[in-house]
């Protein structure tokens, strides 16, 4: 089982030099602080869109909300970067995270969430200004701030994930749960149609063609695939960039001792913690 674990990026002990909770570039607490604002921005975003469809006669979007992928993955965004930023938060405050002290199945989902988090955005942004925003531009303000708050600024939130943050490159094994958690949403928007009566989108219509959805299908597991592979390489590359740079709760001071820890990228980083 340990093997497994190890695949998945989950060693013991986890995340020995605290990549999930610092940057190369700003401090713990301005890195907390940043991540509480997105979430922030996420969760106002999700209930002024409830809202405005409450107060505007169209209450049965609501309904509907939570069978589009696009919301699902915002909400998840919601949610991870507001527990990221109560880590950060527990790591600046007290030099560890409540992740450390977690068992390790939870620590093997929170991997799994992040890689969802640094993919998933891209694969939305692609497939709907790509493949199903075809009208002109929206007529309703608040429309148009939505569908850029879910469908553009949701790829500048895995952005910030990927270039300001010390993680590893998500491991290979990763993709099966990218690619099971993909099926497990067609399954979910065929059983929306099922009870609902209605496609969340056109191309998963069979009525437009087995092969059309197929193709589709395959399309969406490709580009995922895709997606993965070129974030991989830019985290492996903005680690390689800024190799032994880390901003550390506790910094050197005369009285201050040094423990050197394995960071997980085949080196080791020194990390400074107060003597009591």
């Amino acid at each position: 089982m340990s093997k497994f674990y190890h695949l998945l990026g989950v060693d013991s002990p986890f995340d020995p030099t605290h990549r999930y909770t610092t940057s190369w570039l700003l401090p713990p607490l301005v890195l907390a602080i940043i991540r509480a604002l997105l979430s922030l921005y996420a969760f106002v975003t999700i209930f002024t869109i409830f809202g405005y469809d409450d107060s505007h006669d169209t209450s049965y979007k609501v309904r509907q909300w939570f069978s589009y992928f696009t919301n699902l993955t915002y909400c998840g965004m919601a949610f991870y970067f507001l527990f990221s930023a109560l880590h950060t938060f527990s790591y600046a405050r007290i030099g560890k995270t409540w992740l450390q002290s977690w068992p390790r199945p939870l620590q093997a989902a929170h991997a799994i969430f992040y890689t969802t988090i640094v993919t998933f955005p891209f694969l939305v942004t692609i497939v709907f200004w790509g493949v199903l925003y075809k009208n002109p531009w929206f007529p309703v303000a608040e429309d148009a701030w939505s569908n850029i708050s879910q469908h553009a600024l949701n790829s500048v939130y895995a952005l910030i994930e990927i270039f300001l943050m010390r993680t590893s490159p998500p491991p290979p094994l990763h993709i099966l749960f990218l690619v099971i958690l993909l099926a497990l949403y067609l399954a979910l928007a065929y059983l929306c149609h099922a009870t609902e009566g209605f496609y969340v989108y056109s191309f998963l219509d069979p009525s437009t063609g087995k092969g059309h959805v197929a193709g589709y299908c395959i399309g969406i597991l490709v580009a995922v695939c895709v997606i993965f592979g070129i974030v991989w390489f830019v985290i492996w590359l903005r680690n390689k960039a800024t190799k032994n740079l880390g901003k550390f709760a506790h910094e050197r001071n005369p009285k201050s001792k040094n423990e050197s820890v394995e960071d997980g990228e085949g080196g080791v980083v020194e990390m400074r913690q107060q003597v009591k």
